[in-house]
């Protein structure tokens, strides 16, 4: 249609009628639904908590606000509500606030049609072009959004400022029959939010300096953060009051739907340049982190931990991976252990910690989330290293490798035949993969890796880190080698001490 209608009057002779953006919304909502097609594509572990909601205040015609902590696709999903509009809509060509030439509302369009009558041009607008979107910050003016006087328009066409066609439109009349956001919706001045209160009940706005309103078809959504909207108190009474449904968003519930989440959104993909391969119990790991953060001592649960950080995170684990294989020239790459740890930077900027967490240092926390995650994995697939169950201990056979005076060192920048020589030289490494592993193959090296470092992360080996290497060596050496030795006296204090242990 929009390819054959050039004016007003072959638009009244096709039969187009005019209709809200919110009926828009409405009926292409339950096409969809009807249609069986997918409404929110790309948005996961939702289904029965928001998106739902989401479909009741479409349906209600409801302007709505989503509450939630930074990292849960708010504006995501608000920007993917434009698909629920008409592909095209026309409109009186030239006017700045897509005026329906059945039901002009500006004076520009009002007297083009009286003008031209129906040979008056009507061009049409694809819906992308109808999503308005602010982000609020304390500058906003009451100009940007609604709308000023323009004196240098009046001066260039010889107008009295009393003339309507001087108005400078602001953003939310240059979106009329469209959708409008604005995300952080706390940070908007008091006094700019009153601005916004015609337009969420009245459906109009005024510019300052005339007697005029001018009705706008919009559909408004707003974004902010539950603690700056329940406790800072930045959206006035009578705004909330106005916007018709409250949609609390969440973090992902389930690890799996994490991790689902993580691998659709981070650029893990090297566009075949190279080949790097993660387990699913790493990617666990991965995801496993974020979930222990969101429950940290050291961590402020009022700022939340974005999801975002999960998919910095395993970008630059694949990353850690790549690196080490370019350095020694090879053509594909596995996740280490080692490499998890290079996840480090990806956590330090996105978490707010408390006090406890600023005294113990950032990356120290960092670390000491990603240990625990490691743990807490490895509990769920290999026996519990700390398990006070009767019967012989699984890890016996690896412990007494240490205690006999073993240690072994792991670089990050060993490469792949050096890495699994040196794996395979610890006694009863192997057999543990090979008892508790389902079907290893090439990955039984990074989990006989994970096992030494989980055995570590529940104090039953002792670790040094130095200048990208580690050093696993029996616990008990280890820490007399940190208290310097006993002399040759202090004989009854070494057995005491052995005894502990």
């Amino acid at each position: 249609m929009q390819n054959k209608i050039k004016t007003l009057g072959e638009l009244k002779s096709s039969g187009w009628t005019s209709r809200t953006v919110k009926e828009e919304l409405r009926q292409n909502l339950i096409r969809k639904m009807q249609a069986g097609d997918p409404l929110f594509p790309g948005i996961i572990g939702y289904d029965k908590t928001v998106i739902p909601q989401l479909q009741h205040a479409l349906l209600a015609r409801h302007d709505l606000i989503l509450l939630g902590l930074r990292g849960q696709a708010k504006t995501k999903i608000l920007r993917m509500l434009v698909n629920f509009l008409d592909e095209y809509i026309p409109v009186v060509e030239g006017s700045e606030i897509h005026d329906d030439p059945l039901q002009p509302i500006s004076r520009y369009a009002r007297d083009l049609i009286a003008e031209k009558g129906d040979q008056t041009p009507v061009s049409w607008l694809h819906r992308e072009q109808r999503y308005g979107e602010k982000l609020a910050t304390p500058d906003t003016t009451v100009a940007d959004l609604i709308g000023d006087i323009d004196p240098i328009k009046a001066a260039a066409r010889k107008l009295t400022l009393a003339d309507e066609n001087v108005i400078n439109y602001g953003l939310v009349p240059r979106t009329n029959r469209g959708l409008f956001v604005i995300n952080e919706l706390p940070d908007l001045q008091p006094r700019i939010q009153v601005a916004l209160l015609n337009i969420m009940q009245e459906r109009d706005i005024q510019i300052r300096g005339f007697n005029i309103r001018i009705p706008l078809d919009l559909f408004m959504a707003f974004s902010a953060n539950p603690e700056d909207y329940t406790n800072r108190g930045n959206i006035i009474t009578p705004l909330k009051d106005r916007i018709d449904t409250q949609i609390i968003t969440h973090y992902p519930r389930d690890l799996s739907v994490g991790m689902e989440i993580t691998q659709q959104e981070s650029t893990a993909s090297r566009n075949g340049e190279m080949e790097i391969e993660i387990h699913p119990l790493y990617r666990e790991i991965v995801e496993e982190v974020a979930f222990g953060a969101r429950k940290s001592e050291y961590v402020d649960q009022k700022s939340g931990v974005s999801t975002r950080m999960t998919i910095t995170a395993m970008e630059q684990v694949f990353s850690a991976a790549e690196r080490r294989a370019l350095s020694n020239n090879e053509s594909s790459a596995r996740v280490r252990i080692s490499d998890l740890f290079h996840m480090v930077p990806a956590l330090t900027g996105k978490m707010e910690l408390v006090y406890e967490g600023e005294q113990e240092g950032a990356i120290n926390v960092a670390k000491h989330i990603i240990g625990q995650a490691i743990s807490e994995v490895f509990k769920r697939t290999f026996p519990d290293p700390r398990s006070r169950d009767e019967g012989e201990n699984p890890y016996s056979d690896i412990l007494n490798w240490f205690k006999d005076g073993n240690d072994l060192i792991l670089s990050d920048s060993m490469s792949e035949k050096e890495y699994r020589k040196t794996l395979e030289g610890i006694e009863g490494l192997s057999g543990i993969v090979d008892t508790f592993a389902e079907k290893p193959g090439d990955d039984r090296y990074v989990l006989m890796d994970w096992i030494l470092e989980a055995l570590h992360q529940n104090s039953m080996l002792g670790k040094e880190d130095l200048d990208q290497t580690r050093n696993f060596s029996d616990m008990l050496g280890s820490m007399l080698g940190g208290m310097g030795g006993f002399e040759d006296d202090d004989d009854d204090d070494f057995e005491d001490f052995r005894g502990l242990n």
